[in-house]
């Protein structure tokens, strides 16, 4: 059987699954408390049940609620509830029909057919409601004083009657099953009233799809069905086992029965009222209601001493006693010996007796005793069980311990404790193996010295911020936690005493300011910890099972010697004046050194395969700046991180393992080597003064060396590069570009923006890169593009801005001889052609789906409809009629996007329908500032961007399609542009910023022409009516 609880808010909703061998349970309580207009509270409770068998899948809802004198008036009622409901069940015969909602009322067609057995159903739901109320009439067989022991013990049985009715409906053997649903409802409720809501029953037939049929006369069978659901004690018991005691008290508040489930002496074992106000008199009925209770808290609680010494003499199981904030007499302790079963005894903040006397505890069976933060002049203890004993922060003098089986004793903070009462306290303790005596400023070697001769097995010693200790002569060989903070007697000489504890695990020596050094061979040592020690220079550590290092803020320290086979992460950062590091560790996997500042270049010594950290994966030197020259050979090393490294001039790395490196703030790097590496990628664009590059990287598939202007040998072996990234590497010669090309063949993308010393040479090894798909030449000194046009037939994207040597013949094999066939974006923005050139690569290049003429000082008027109504007569490609037709099919363009920002010398874009720009969705003339006409009929235009086009005046557009609309900083009036838009019937965006010639009150005018608008941008100094 499987349990899930689930708890809410004061509204609680907690829901629980049972599961049986042969059949599924699942039923949900809901319980509130809800404040009315009576004086007692009104409960409510909704219970459904949900079964699911074999044969059968049942819900039931029940709702209840009632108050205490309600359920008493309930049981003088009977009768008339009985009459109540044979009322209600008359008016649901009549109203049948016209029900709703979760009740399903009979169908009364027949009613004298089926007489008899509704009946029987009416008598069901009376039995039943009488059932869930605890009731029995003069009828029933039962007697009241058995209905209540039902009630009281169980929750009622339900009780279902189950009726299929088969009928003929005009055909011989059909037969129609029904489902019977019946309700009990009660009258209107009022303040007062009982308010008996209603179980609703849904039968939701066999599962395996069986019905049972009607004879041939057309009679119907009616049989009885009936499921018996008992939540016993026992059930309801396990449910409440995951309730809280708040939750116990509301749910006792629910009925009878889960009055006595809630209050079973099984949930309230611990009694808990820490800081509740609880008096005297209720603590003593609790006391005599659970006296098996094993565990009290009445810590905060008022007369908590008069409460403690009540669960003392009351409850003789009594094993853990928790009390506090208040006084507490010497009569309770007295009390304790009588408590034959007390097991813990925790005392907080507290005032003990008088605060003057002194205070007796004798016990035989008490394990564990807490004082802490008491006030109390003398504490005498005699308990030869007791194991664990803390008088943390309490104001007391002396202290005498009878307890030979003690293993921990906490002292910490007892200020008023002379050295002569720790020693005498701890060395009567003989089995003690945990002392803490931190912040006890009197404690003295001497008295370590005894304490480590009396108690042997002493592991754990805790002595911090006591200044007068240096341990010294002190012997402690089985000490495995060693804790000495703030202890300014603990000097280089203490390490002497302390390397004879061989067991030591844990040492922790965090502002000792006097150390200087530390030097310990210890076997066992696991972990270490040096924090704002500012004397100390040097250490040296030799531990196999060594894990941990904490070591920060120690600015004078210079040297670490460490030799650990467990070790697996060291961070060093922020150690400015170190500068020798040996490691022999096995097992390092990563090391930080960030802002360790004095580290030399003999550091990567420690870190290649010849050093001690041969599974060294992660390394970090992020501004160690006096490392000028990195050398690493090192086979398991991934990841390397040079960040803010400035004075590094070069860098070798033989790492085939390595795949991440960071150079971000190597400023200074003048040669870089890469043999072999396992990069994917690499930036070393960042780098400006890189001038010797070598690269082997099998794995890479991305270099960026944009900004290496110096950069003038490059050995790049990367089989699987393919994109590389070369910009502004003015140094860059044609015979790298070649045997690049010649090591990389899967090159996809190659920038070689503004490297002038690329000439025909380099381009023509082109040809060894048959994926090549991406080209930029932009701002270089090319004069012919004969090399590009032979090499790369695959080329999809050809960049060539600011190329001002290009010749206006240098375009015509493109459009006359067919050249690069895939070409499908091209950049000669900023260029020299003249218009000619421009207007035969329009007409002919039909292929090309991303044009960008940006600055084209040559380019003039775009009319594709003026002379001629064909356009390659325009162009003058086809003179004859014969090759009418042949122009006219091949004149569809696949241009999409077409760029001609800031061309100065365009006045006037004309493009008819018959120019067959079908494709084109995007046009920018933006800053064309002596652009005046524009018409344009474009049936997929989208984006048409006219901004500060100053000498705008005329505007036609047929463009069903366009959606953005910019004529920021234009000259046009209102007319033109209502005019403009009225043929636009899908505009969404329109920018009419800082347009001079149009007023805010036209914005409206706009909207009305264009329904579609949706946005429209304005100014908001616009030229006022």
């Amino acid at each position: 059987m499987k349990t899930v609880k689930q708890r809410g808010t004061p509204n609680k909703a907690v829901s629980f699954f049972l599961s049986f061998p042969d059949c599924v349970l699942s039923f949900q309580f809901f319980f509130s408390i809800f404040a009315g207009t009576h004086q007692r509270p009104l409960l409510c409770k909704a219970r459904k049940l949900t079964i699911e068998t074999e044969d059968v899948c049942m819900r039931i809802w029940c709702f209840h609620c009632f108050t205490d004198d309600e359920e008493q008036e309930e049981n003088r009622n009977r009768g008339g509830v009985s009459h109540r409901l044979k009322k209600q069940s008359a008016m649901d015969d009549n109203n049948n029909n016209n029900k709703g909602g979760d009740f399903v009322g009979f169908d009364l067609n027949e009613r004298e057919e089926n007489g008899a057995e509704l009946e029987r159903v009416r008598s069901s739901e009376i039995r039943l409601h009488q059932l869930v109320q605890g009731e029995s009439t003069s009828n029933e067989d039962c007697t009241m004083e058995e209905a209540d022991h039902d009630s009281y013990h169980k929750r009622a049985k339900v009780y279902s009657g189950l009726a299929s009715v088969s009928s003929d409906a005009g055909n011989s053997g059909s037969s129609v099953e029904r489902s019977v649903s019946f309700g009990v409802a009660s009258s209107p409720r009022t303040d007062t009233d009982m308010f008996c809501q209603n179980f609703i029953l849904n039968y939701t037939g066999r599962k395996d799809g069986k019905r049972d049929d009607g004879d041939d006369n057309g009679s119907s069978d009616a049989e009885d069905f009936e499921v018996h659901i008992d939540l016993t004690d026992d059930l309801l018991h396990m449910v409440f086992s995951f309730l809280s005691h708040i939750d116990l008290c509301r749910s006792a508040m629910v009925c009878r029965q889960w009055r006595v489930a809630s209050a079973h002496e099984d949930f309230w074992k611990v009694l808990n009222f820490e800081n509740m106000r609880i008096s005297i008199e209720q603590f003593e009925d609790m006391c005599h209601r659970y006296p098996n209770a094993t565990e009290v808290n009445v810590y905060g609680a008022p007369a908590v001493n008069a409460l403690a010494m009540k669960a003392a003499t009351t409850l003789r199981n009594l094993e853990v006693l928790i009390i506090g904030k208040g006084h507490i007499s010497e009569n309770f302790f007295q009390a304790l010996e009588e408590c034959n079963m007390l097991r813990s005894v925790t005392v907080n903040e507290a005032i003990l007796g008088n605060g003057a006397q002194e205070i007796n505890l004798s016990h035989d069976r008490l394990r564990e005793l807490k004082i802490t933060k008491c006030r109390v002049m003398r504490l005498s203890l005699r308990c030869p069980q007791l194991r664990s004993l803390s008088l943390k922060r309490s104001n007391m003098s002396q202290a005498m311990l009878n307890c030979p089986l003690l293993q921990l004793l906490d002292i910490a903070s007892c200020h008023k404790l002379l050295d002569a009462a720790i020693r005498s306290a701890a060395i009567s303790c003989p089995q003690l193996e945990s002392l803490d005596v931190s912040n006890c400023s009197c404690v003295s070697d001497e008295t370590l010295r005894e304490i480590a001769q009396a108690c042997a097995g002493l592991h754990v010693l805790n002595a911090s911020y006591c200044p007068n200790i240096s341990l010294e002569s002190v012997h402690l060989p089985m000490l495995t936690v060693l804790k000495l903070h703030s202890c300014e007697g603990i000097t280089s000489a203490s390490m002497t005493w302390i390397a004879n504890s061989h067991a030591l695990e844990v040492l922790e020596l965090d502002n000792c300011n006097l150390l200087t050094s530390v030097a310990l061979h210890l076997s066992r040592l696991q972990s270490i910890s040096l924090v704002h020690c500012r004397k100390f220079t040097e250490l040296n550590l030799q531990s196999t099972m060594l894990s941990s290092i904490t070591i920060s803020n120690c600015p004078a320290l210079r040297r670490i010697t460490i030799a650990s086979n467990s070790l697996r992460r060291l961070a060093l950062q922020k150690q400015e004046n170190l500068t020798t590091l040996v490691l022999h560790c096995q097992s390092l996997q990563e090391v930080d050194l960030s802002d360790c500042e004095s580290l030399s270049n003999t550091v990567c010594e420690i870190f290649s395969d010849d050093g001690g950290c041969p599974m060294l994966k992660s390394l970090i030197l992020d501004n160690c700046e006096s490392l000028t020259e990195v050398r690493f050979c090192n086979s398991s090393l991934a990841t390397l991180s040079l960040v803010g490294c400035r004075a590094v001039t070069s860098l070798e790395l033989k790492c085939p393992r390595i795949e991440e490196i960071c150079l971000d703030g190597c400023d200074h790097l003048e040669t870089a080597l890469f043999q072999p590496v396992a990069l994917r990628s690499l930036n070393l664009g960042i780098c400006p003064k890189l001038s010797v590059l070598n690269i082997e990287a099998p794995y890479m598939v991305s270099l960026e060396l944009k900004g290496c202007g110096v950069l003038s040998e490059a050995s790049i072996i990367c089989p699987l590069l393919t994109s590389l990234d070369a910009s502004f590497c003015g140094q860059l010669t044609d015979d790298c570009l070649s045997a690049t090309t010649a090591s990389c063949p899967l090159i996809e993308s190659l920038v070689l923006m503004s490297c002038p010393s690329i000439g025909s040479d380099g381009l023509s090894s082109l040809n060894g890169l048959p994926n090549l798909t991406v080209l930029d030449l932009s701002y270089t000194f090319l004069m012919n593009l004969e090399p590009i046009f032979k090499s790369c037939i695959q080329l999809k994207v050809l960049k060539l801005q600011a190329c001002k040597y290009l010749t206006d013949s240098s375009l015509e094999p493109l459009y006359k001889e067919g050249a690069l066939p895939a070409l499908e974006e091209l950049d000669l923005s900023y260029g020299t052609l003249c218009q000619t050139a421009i207007d035969d690569l329009l007409a002919y290049c039909t292929h090309l789906t991303h044009l960008s003429l940006n600055g084209c000082v040559n380019m003039h008027d775009l009319d594709w409809g003026s002379t001629n109504v064909q356009l390659f007569d325009y162009f003058g490609g086809y003179s004859s009629s014969e090759n009418t037709q042949e122009a006219a099919e091949t004149a569809n363009r696949l241009l999409q996007n077409l760029n001609c920002v800031g061309c100065p010398n365009i006045r006037k874009v004309l493009i008819p329908p018959a120019a067959r720009f079908y494709h084109l969705s995007s046009l920018n003339l933006s800053l064309s500032v002596n652009l005046k006409e524009v018409n344009l009929a474009c049936s997929n235009l989208v984006l048409l961007n006219l901004s500060n086009c100053c000498s705008l005046e005329v505007l036609k557009l047929k463009c069903p399609r366009l959606a953005s609309l910019f004529l920021q900083s234009c000259n046009m009036d209102e007319a033109g542009v209502e005019a403009a838009i009225s043929g636009c019937c899908s505009l969404e965006t329109l920018d009419l910023r800082f347009c001079p010639k149009i007023s805010s009150v036209s914005m409206g005018r706009f909207r009305t022409v264009c329904p579609s608008l949706k946005r429209v941008f304005s100014s908001p100094n616009l030229l006022q009516d």
